[in-house]
C-alpha cells in the first residue's frame, strides 16, 4: 500500500450504487520540489484536473457511495493512460522541460509505475470487488475536468459523457444531465472510443460492470462551492445511471 498514490473516500459498506474514480485529483509532487517557473504549469490543467477532486468527494457524499482518488500529479505519471503511451510521462509543457522529468529513463519509468500507477489501480480493483461482494449492483464513474478553451478553440459543452460500449447508459445519462440544465455532449471533448478513458475501461471491463467517464468543464467547478452546486445537479442526473436493485450479476 502506498499512501502517496491514492486515497479511498466514502463508506464501501454503505452500499451506494457507485464507485467513483478521479485520476487527476491533485497537483501534488510527493517526492519532488518544483522549480519556481513550474508552479504555474502544475496549477494549470497540465498538473491536475481542476475541481475534479472536489466534485468527486461531493458526489460520493451525495450518493452514499465510495471513491478512489489519486494523490500524485498527472505529470509524475498519468493513471489515465497506458504505461506504454508517450504521454504517460510528459517531459515538457509548451516547450518548457520539467525538472522532475528531464532524466526519466526506463528504470525510473518502471519505478513510477510500480510506486504510483499500480497501487492506484490496485486500490480501484479492491474497492470495486469489495462493493460487488456486498451483493448489490454497482456502476463505475470516472470524474475528470476539461479546459473551456483548448488551442484557441472554445468548448461550448459543459459536460461530456464518455463511453465506448455502454451506449444506452450514456444516452440515458446525457438526457438526465440535460434535464438538469447542462449543455451535454457525447464523447466530447474527448472520446472513450479513442482509448482516452483508460481507467474506466480497464476497471469496468475487468470487473464486468457498466462504466462511463464524465468530463466537466473546469470553470464550473474551480471552487469548492461551485463543485458542490454542480455536484447536486449531477447527483440527481446520476439516478438514471444507477443500477436497478434487482439487476442480476
Amino acid at each position: 500500500m502506498n499512501d502517496s498514490a491514492y486515497e479511498v473516500v466514502g463508506d464501501i459498506q454503505a452500499g451506494g450504487p457507485f464507485v467513483f474514480t478521479c485520476e487527476h485529483a491533485t497537483r501534488n509532487l510527493p517526492e519532488w520540489k518544483e522549480e519556481d517557473a513550474e508552479r504555474e504549469i502544475l496549477a494549470d490543467h497540465w498538473g491536475w484536473d481542476i475541481g475534479a477532486g472536489d466534485l468527486t468527494r461531493d458526489l460520493v457524499r451525495r450518493t452514499g457511495s465510495c471513491g478512489v482518488l489519486s494523490r500524485f500529479s498527472r505529470l509524475i505519471c498519468d493513471p489515465n493512460r497506458y504505461p506504454e503511451d508517450e504521454t504517460f510521462i510528459v517531459r515538457a509543457v509548451d516547450g518548457r522541460s520539467l525538472s522532475f522529468n528531464r532524466d526519466v529513463d526506463e528504470a525510473e519509468h518502471q519505478r513510477r509505475k510500480d510506486l504510483y500507477f499500480d497501487p492506484y489501480h490496485d486500490a480501484i480493483d479492491r474497492t470495486v470487488r469489495e462493493r460487488i461482494q456486498l451483493g448489490t449492483p454497482v456502476r463505475l464513474c470516472s470524474i475528470h475536468s476539461f479546459t473551456p478553451v483548448f488551442l484557441g478553440k472554445v468548448r461550448p459543452m459543459e459536460i461530456g459523457v464518455l463511453f465506448d460500449i455502454h451506449h444506452e447508459a450514456a444516452f440515458r445519462l446525457e438526457g438526465a444531465l440535460a434535464e438538469q440544465g447542462f449543455e451535454v455532449a457525447l464523447n466530447e471533448p474527448y472520446s472513450a472510443k479513442d482509448g482516452l478513458a483508460y481507467a474506466a475501461e480497464r476497471h469496468g471491463k475487468g470487473n464486468d460492470i457498466v462504466y462511463l467517464e464524465l468530463e466537466v468543464r473546469q470553470d464550473l467547478i474551480d471552487t469548492e462551492a461551485k463543485a458542490s452546486a454542480v455536484g447536486e445537479r449531477i447527483a440527481r442526473a446520476l439516478e438514471w445511471f444507477a443500477p436497478p436493485v434487482d439487476e442480476a450479476r
